[in-house]
């Protein structure tokens, strides 16, 4: 079964981003993914911000992100962009870290204005680590998550549908990897 790595760029875990995570990582999970959560609000501040490769958490998260077949990368829309949590997060991924992955991204923002920050601001990112095969993934607007009484979050069904589907595309690459994979290994030599 294929790993998957969910990158959340939160600083914060009471961010509506976490709505968006949790039902995505439910999602995989009751279709037997195996799912790691990397969460910026985690994450030791000190050694994301001097990049402590010596941190014992942080090559925890870079291990789940190199053994993993598919990243989801998700982030609250800050000034038109995702945030520097994720940045953080981001600058410490290897140079080739997100080869041969395959990459969804999720962003939550307060206006539609900013759908486009997974263009221009998330994917020359992911292109820079390796990443060619970047879906088009979820842009949310706040107000389409709201918080419920319990401190869960409540999702439109316009949402759940737009992130099922992205997750069905996910599941598609993932197993269209596993064949080429398997025809690579059974190709005879010349």
């Amino acid at each position: 079964m294929s790993k998957i790595v969910l990158i959340a760029g939160s600083p914060t875990n009471g961010s509506r981003l976490f709505g968006l995570t949790q039902y995505a990582t439910d999602h995989l999970s009751l279709s037997g993914f195996d799912v790691d959560v990397i969460s910026a609000a985690e994450l030791p501040a000190e050694d994301l911000l001097r990049a402590n490769f010596n941190s014992l958490v942080i090559q925890k998260a870079l291990a789940a992100v190199e053994q993993a077949d598919a990243v989801i990368i998700a982030s609250p829309v800050y000034k038109a962009s995702y945030s520097g949590a994720l940045k953080t997060i981001l600058d410490l991924v290897p140079q080739k870290g997100f080869q041969g992955k395959v990459v969804l991204p999720l962003f939550v923002g307060g206006t539609i204005a900013h759908l486009l920050a997974i263009d221009y601001a998330l994917k020359p990112v992911v292109a820079a680590l390796g990443g060619t095969n970047i879906l088009g993934g979820v842009y949310a607007v706040d107000q389409w998550i709201s918080r419920t009484e319990h401190g869960g979050f409540e999702l439109t069904e316009e949402l759940k549908e737009r992130i099922d589907a992205s997750i069905s595309e996910l599941t598609l690459e993932l197993e269209r990897e596993v064949v080429f994979q398997n025809q690579d290994r059974q190709e005879p030599e010349s």
